[in-house]
């Protein structure tokens, strides 16, 4: 039986959504998701695609980097064709999930960048070791399809009606953009539900190679890390990754690419680690304080505007990042409680975090850097709504059970 045949199964959508629910699915999403199952609202999708019809277009969107000029393209299905491509997606990484080595963590049943960190540290002497890390520029929309389909064709051969419908998605050439039909290299489409098999499947040579050589290497999607003991070892590996790159057409992003020696601070996954402690990086780190930041400023105009009070802004500010520090309110949008949290095993960063947000908070209300802002009393702040992520880190530890468990290997399905 091809897996397509089991996107009609109402037990296999029911197997899902128990998953999704048991993976903190948003309230919300989970009605969208129930309706869309009682309705079987995926059986003339399953039609369509069993007949041979065209699939829909995917739509791409450009989406602006807060506070930065950098743009990043994301393609998006239609909702019921969306929801089938996620089921899809789940039985694909887990019948196919074998096929790849122990250092590839991304998007695989039953592993988590969590795993990832806290397998590295129980690496004895990994402090001791110098370190390679690399990140792919725009891996997803870079990877050369005609590349692709040969490795997809040697997996998938025994499952040649699947082979057939992924073989079309990934050569349509055609996609939607503001209204319009448009011809473009797209890559495996970021955004898509099936890209992230897609990203696993693309390197699992270079994966396998560094498995054989018995070198302490990971891989999560884009990002690669790898140890060695001496630095002559190191740029031999240094040297394969960028050989085998090259010739898959992909290049490393030389803004995050990092060498560590020993006693160094290395990074990995938004984490670093440095003497037995594992903390958020520092570019994460500025990447929240400069969100925070632009914030501050954007919403005292706004206030200057108005001529409001400075607590109202204040509200809105300290809303903003509950929202995005605490609240897991999208499937896509993991927050710093459920990414860093389960990891992380100091507060170093995170009171670094909460003194620059109440900062910023300080700043809304006294519109002033001076002294005088420290009339702004944290139990001012407290009282708006603040929440500490000192506080809350802590509390994540008292109960692990609630708040340490991170989502499956930030499975897209």
């Amino acid at each position: 039986m091809s897996l397509l045949d089991r996107l009609k199964d109402p037990a296999e959508w029911q197997s899902f959504y128990e998953y999704r629910c048991a993976r903190h699915l948003p309230k919300q999403k989970a009605r969208e998701l129930a309706s869309f199952i009682e309705n079987k609202e995926y059986l003339p999708v399953c039609e369509r695609i069993r007949s041979g019809a065209r699939f829909p277009l995917p739509k791409k969107t450009v989406i602006s980097k807060s506070g930065s000029s950098k743009k990043r393209v994301v393609y998006t299905y239609p909702r019921a064709e969306n929801n089938v491509l996620k089921l899809l997606t789940h039985l694909i990484l887990r019948k196919y999930n074998g096929i790849f080595d122990t250092g590839l963590y991304s998007f695989r049943p039953g592993r988590s960048a969590k795993d990832a960190v806290e397998r590295l540290m129980r690496i004895p002497c990994i402090g001791e070791m110098y370190s390679y890390k690399a990140d792919i520029s725009n891996y997803f929309n870079s990877i050369d399809i005609s590349l692709l389909l040969p490795l997809l064709g040697g997996e998938m051969a025994d499952d040649p009606e699947l082979l057939a419908f992924l073989r079309a998605l990934l050569s349509e050439p055609n996609v939607l953009f503001r209204g319009e039909e448009l011809c473009e290299q797209k890559g495996i489409m970021a955004g898509t539900p099936l890209a992230s098999f897609f990203a696993n499947l693309f390197l699992r040579e270079l994966d396998h190679r560094f498995y054989e050589h018995g070198a302490i290497y990971f891989r999560y999607s884009d990002d690669i890390i790898v140890f060695a003991r001496t630095p002559e070892q190191l740029a031999e590996y240094v040297e394969e990754i960028k050989a085998f790159l090259s010739k898959k057409r992909l290049a490393i992003n030389p803004s995050k690419e990092f060498y560590s020696r020993p006693g160094e601070k290395w990074t990995f996954l938004g984490f670093s680690y440095l003497n037995g402690k594992v903390d958020i990086a520092p570019v994460s780190v500025d990447k929240i304080k400069g969100k925070m930041r632009r914030k501050a400023r954007a919403l005292t105009r706004w206030q200057q505007r108005r001529g409001l009070g400075g607590e109202k802004a204040a509200k809105a500010f300290i809303r903003v990042f509950n929202r995005k520090l605490f609240e897991y309110t999208d499937e896509n949008d993991m927050t710093w409680t459920r990414w860093f949290f389960p990891v992380i095993s100091t507060a170093e960063s995170l009171r670094e975090i909460d003194r620059y947000a109440e900062d910023c908070i300080r700043f809304i209300i006294s519109e002033t850097h001076t002294k005088a802002r420290f009339n702004v009393r944290y139990e001012d702040m407290k009282r708006l709504g603040f929440r500490s992520l000192v506080h809350e880190y802590y509390a994540s530890i008292a109960k692990p059970e609630e708040a340490k468990t991170p989502p499956e290997g930030e499975d897209p399905a």
